[in-house]
């Protein structure tokens, strides 16, 4: 277990020395803001592109994964909303709520540690988990603000969604990636080499940034984040693990990537939204601060045990 520990602490050192950064004014938000678009839009976008590049659909298109890892989350979900609409909040709210409890930063954190982790045959199960969170509950939280703010389900909001689908960079490079794939073509070598050392760019970029994002977050409402990210770290790789070993019959190693990715804290793109909407952007904050922190432990002790199933 120290071994995966030592493993882990360098990402998340890298997370540490961009929060020094911010914290200090020495990396201000305007530069976060720049930094984490090129991430986002070019270095993950090439780092994804390449893997994607490399496989099949029907290499990573496992309806079995998929089942167990929507209906774990979902379940979540359920819980997190259950407890917010308990609380008396608005649907809005407890949607917002609902993403921090079930998504992780797979795009920033999982995609480079896991892949660097668990090898890079974690791609596929990774691409997998962030599809059903960017497409699922990506498109469902807009559904249920914009709905509860018309009140009444439109095709504007069905637009807005699809928009939001096809502009996203991380669906468009690995959709790109798997036509390549499909054409049978081989990536020509400075293309290749292009990708190689644009994506090469994404870990270090990304822990950074989100090191960096954290700076500027603050740790308001403890007890609610504190909800939120034990929904994150404990109860979702929990129910995670309970279905892709117990109910569903996922492949041992895919089993182990999707338990780890499920494992991550509270992604920063849920910020993103809450402070596009205005809804509880605080309570996010917090909860991506004290997720993040704890993930530190957390995260090393989960890899540690799933490593033990395959």
């Amino acid at each position: 277990m120290l071994d995966i520990f030592l493993q882990t602490l360098p990402f998340f050192l890298i997370i540490g020395l961009g929060y020094g950064a911010g914290r200090t004014g020495f990396f201000p938000e305007v530069a976060t803001a720049w930094l984490t678009k090129f991430v986002f839009y070019f270095a993950l976008s090439a780092m994804l592109f390449r893997f994607s590049a490399n496989l099949s659909l029907a290499e990573i298109l496992d309806w079995q994964f998929v089942l167990a890892y929507l209906s774990a989350t979902a379940f979540v979900y359920a819980i997190a909303t259950a407890v917010a609409m308990i609380r008396r909040l608005s649907i809005e709210q407890a949607a917002i709520e609902a993403q921090c409890a079930v998504i992780g930063n797979v795009g920033f954190l999982g995609v480079p540690m896991l892949t660097l982790l668990m090898g890079e045959a974690a791609i596929g199960p990774v691409m997998l988990v962030l599809a059903v969170d960017l497409i699922v509950f990506g498109s469902l939280v807009v559904i249920l603000i914009t709905g509860s703010r018309d009140g009444r389900m439109s095709l504007g909001i069905l637009r807005t969604v699809g928009l939001g689908l096809l502009k996203n960079p991380m669906i468009v490079s690995i959709t790109l990636g798997l036509g390549w794939s499909a054409l049978r073509l081989p990536i020509p070598d400075p293309m290749n080499q292009f990708v190689i050392l644009l994506g090469g760019a994404a870990t270090p970029g990304a822990l950074f940034a989100i090191g960096a994002s954290l700076a500027s977050k603050s740790a308001e409402r403890p007890v609610i984040a504190g909800w939120l990210s034990t929904c994150k770290l404990i109860l979702h790789p929990a129910f995670v693990a309970l279905a892709a070993l117990v109910l569903f019959t996922v492949e041992p190693y895919a089993a182990a990537v999707m338990i780890a990715a499920a494992a991550l804290p509270v992604a920063g793109n849920v910020y993103i939204l809450a402070q596009h909407y205005g809804v509880a952007p605080h309570r996010v904050s917090a909860s991506i601060l004290i997720s993040t922190a704890f993930a530190v432990l957390t995260v090393s002790l989960v890899i540690g045990w799933v490593s033990g199933l395959y």
